[in-house]
């Protein structure tokens, strides 16, 4: 259920410490041609936290994944990930080697490949010629695949093609796909756009699951949506983004009744 108690909290970031975050942005800025996509914008997750955010088209919301993931460099601000690791000094691929790992609005999936087999390939390990040649899928792999499958629902569609999956079920599976990869914080790009409502119901319980479940190891997710609905039945902390900064945060009621939240996004 929403824990309804949260306040509205000032725009976190600023004066608050990287120390014990998982992901600290503070006034991160950028521009492109002279329009700023993100401005001084400040935001904390902690380590093991459900964060949504929303905030309406040209909000910086994807601009802000494309920092924290290395595909845009910032103008200016700290970008820190485990309190420590500046993510501005990195590429795209040692940031997701740190644990960083980014499902994207539409699912990326080898449809040609079992469910199981797209799990395989995501596994995290030596990607080198020699140590592909050599590979065999060891027990404490086949357990981790196992629990994977059962942890997005699809230990049933194991063996079937990933072509055969609907929508929704391709989204599980690469979620699924960055489990695999021992991620630490989960970006999800609007996870339930297209999806039916039995399907954005699972996919909210699937998340949810996976912010109380650590057996698979420690991960903070970031889920960035436009349904409100959805955004509810997570029950998390919200952060709204407007003209690249944060303009509110605190509990799905409190930024749904705060009157700038309503005049710039919710009123539309």
């Amino acid at each position: 259920m929403p824990d309804e108690s949260l306040p509205i909290d000032e725009p976190t970031g600023g004066s608050q410490s990287a120390a014990g975050s998982i992901l600290y942005l503070d006034g991160v800025t950028v521009s492109f041609d002279g329009f700023k996509a993100l401005n001084n914008l400040s935001l904390v997750i902690t380590p093991g936290e459900l964060r949504t955010v929303i905030g309406p088209n040209g909000a910086g919301k994807t601009t802000m994944m494309d920092v924290i993931t290395g595909k845009t460099r910032p103008d200016a601000g700290d970008v820190l990930f485990d309190g420590r690791v500046d993510l501005t000094k990195l590429d795209e691929a040692a940031i997701a080697n740190l644990g960083i790992g980014r499902k994207f609005q539409k699912p990326t999936v080898f449809e040609k490949l079992s469910v199981e087999d797209n799990l395989e390939l995501a596994l995290k390990g030596p990607r080198g010629t020699l140590a592909t040649l050599l590979f065999t899928l060891s027990a404490e792999a086949k357990d981790r695949i196992d629990q994977v499958l059962h942890l997005v629902g699809l230990a049933a569609k194991a063996s079937l093609l990933a072509g055969q999956l609907s929508h929704g079920e391709k989204q599980w599976l690469e979620i699924g796909m960055l489990l695999m990869q021992d991620q630490r914080l989960l970006l999800l790009d609007e996870p339930v756009a297209g999806l039916t409502d039995a399907e954005t119901a699972a996919t909210a319980q699937l998340i949810l699951d996976l912010a109380r479940d650590q057996s698979l190891g420690d991960r903070s997710l970031v889920v960035v949506e436009h349904d409100m609905e959805f955004v509810r039945s997570l029950g998390a902390k919200v952060t709204v983004l407007h003209e690249g900064s944060v303009l509110a945060e605190g509990s799905i009621d409190a930024v749904q009744n705060n009157p700038r939240v309503v005049e710039v996004y919710l009123g539309r």
